[in-house]
């Protein structure tokens, strides 16, 4: 990939992380429950405060800026909140941007404005501080990301309104170790959404959390931690699509994780306690250890009054939800919207679980992807694109301008099959061993040799000396 390329993809994931970024803030004040003066009064205390933008800088959002970000998501979506990529022609020299990135990889404690007095005092000349933080932002020296508030409510007043979503370490399956991610509904304890996966990673959290979505339809929030599976920006995206409220914990402050964690205490004491030695050592595959936890959770869990509740969880679930659930609507949702959310479609969910990445189409009408080459129309030659793709099926890539579909890219090269991060759940089967012990061979040789007395140092001596 040329460097010119790689600038225009560092330039497109920016734009994208300022629409996820865009999203976080007006994601309360899409609240179809809001009244207008709550919704007014929200705003003003969004626009009154300081926040942390993809870069690490601390901006703030006029009250304006936020209900234009509102009216766009209203029409478009999430992809109308990503702002337009733009031409741009570098006007600071190389040498001084490169300069101004060893001095902060020299020293990574310098700001931007400590790095433009350097410049000034030793260049005589240095670009602007902003300047200076795009350019730090595009080359990955700054990693500082912004907090999200704690969903504060010690308990939702009904069925979907708040998951809280967590992973606990299982036991080892198959000799390997497993992972238990859930989705717990903050009002009735019941367990939306859970899986049993051999990696703590993105992949394994979709497996749990789309079942649930289709099945128990849409929340309102969702309050995660920030484990690696959870602040990815797949996730966001996810959560955008569905227009659905995506709340983080803030790091050593886990207020309002109690009730997962509690979960989590019911799982080690009445399931994973079950699951000795002998027992484990009897599941050989995921599928059953999948299949005997669901089990557990439907017949027992599920079944069995809850001490802070009086009820049982799925009987309390069921009881504050309208039955059956709510047809599913077109995104973005309407104003005003049924409460709970309804059951997503097919569609819907298809949408919200397809990973995109941003390419710059070739002279030739390709562009590459992991490795993968693929053509696309002529016409989008020269232009930004967005590629989105199953992670799992890399052979079937849809190109988007604007957030519209610009058909399909038909696949020239095809190398790799799934994303680096789609990691398969079962490994591919090791080829049988051939029983040949290469080094075994050379020690008898070794050893039958020493035994005929051979005297290697005459071989290397011929009479002219050692060679």
């Amino acid at each position: 990939m040329s460097p010119s390329e790689d600038e225009d993809r560092r330039r497109a994931e920016r734009a994208r992380q300022v629409g996820l970024f865009r999203y976080g803030l007006i994601q309360d004040l899409i609240d179809t429950k809001l009244t207008t003066r709550q919704r007014g009064k929200l705003a003003r205390e969004l626009a009154a405060k300081e926040h942390t933008d993809p870069f690490g800088r601390q901006v703030r959002v006029a009250r304006g800026t936020l209900d234009r970000w509102v009216r766009h998501y209203r029409a478009g979506g999430f992809p109308a909140l990503v702002p337009a990529q733009r031409q741009v022609t570098p006007r600071t020299p190389v040498e001084v941007l490169d300069l101004a990135a060893a001095l902060k990889k020299e020293n990574p404690a310098r700001t931007a404005a400590q790095i433009q007095r350097i410049l000034r005092t030793t260049q005589g000349w240095s670009p602007t501080d902003r300047t200076l933080q795009r350019h730090f932002a595009d080359a990955g020296l700054t990693g500082a990301s912004g907090e999200k508030s704690v969903f504060g409510r010690f308990e939702a007043t009904r069925g979907n309104e708040l998951w809280t979503g967590d992973a606990l370490h299982g036991p080892k399956t198959g000799g390997r170790k497993t992972y238990l991610f859930a989705f717990i509904d903050d009002h009735s304890r019941a367990i939306v959404g859970h899986r049993f996966g051999f990696a703590e990673d993105t992949v394994r959290l979709a497996a749990a959390l789309r079942p649930a979505l289709s099945a128990r339809g849409v929340p309102e929030s969702i309050y995660v931690d920030n484990g690696s599976a959870f602040v990815d920006t797949w996730l966001l995206r996810a959560c955008a699509s569905l227009a659905v409220r995506l709340t983080h914990s803030k790091p050593g402050r886990p207020q309002g994780r109690g009730k997962i964690e509690r979960f989590f205490r019911t799982v080690r004491d009445q399931f994973l306690v079950e699951l000795d030695e002998e027992r484990v050592g009897q599941i050989e595959h995921l599928a059953e250890l999948n299949r005997l936890f669901t089990a557990w959770v439907e017949t027992v869990y599920h079944r069995t009054v809850h001490s802070e509740t009086g009820q049982p969880p799925i009987e309390r679930w069921l009881g504050s939800i309208p039955l059956p659930l709510p047809l599913p609507l077109p995104l973005p949702l309407p104003l005003p919207l049924p409460l709970p959310l309804p059951l997503p479609s097919l569609a819907d969910l298809r949408e919200a679980f397809l990973w995109s990445e941003f390419r710059t189409v070739t002279k030739t009408a390709t562009v590459s992807l992991h490795g993968n080459t693929y053509e696309v129309d002529p016409m989008l030659v020269g232009m930004k694109v967005e590629l989105v793709f199953d992670p799992f099926d890399l052979t079937e890539i849809e190109v988007r301008t604007a957030g519209k579909s610009a058909g399909k890219a038909v696949p020239h090269r095809v190398g790799r099959h799934t994303h680096p991060k789609a990691r398969p759940e079962t490994p591919p089967e090791s080829a049988p061993p051939t029983g040949i012990d290469y080094l075994k061979i050379l020690d008898d040789t070794h050893k039958a040799n020493t035994a005929k007395g051979i005297n290697y140092s005459s071989l290397m001596d011929d009479g002219r000396g050692p060679r």
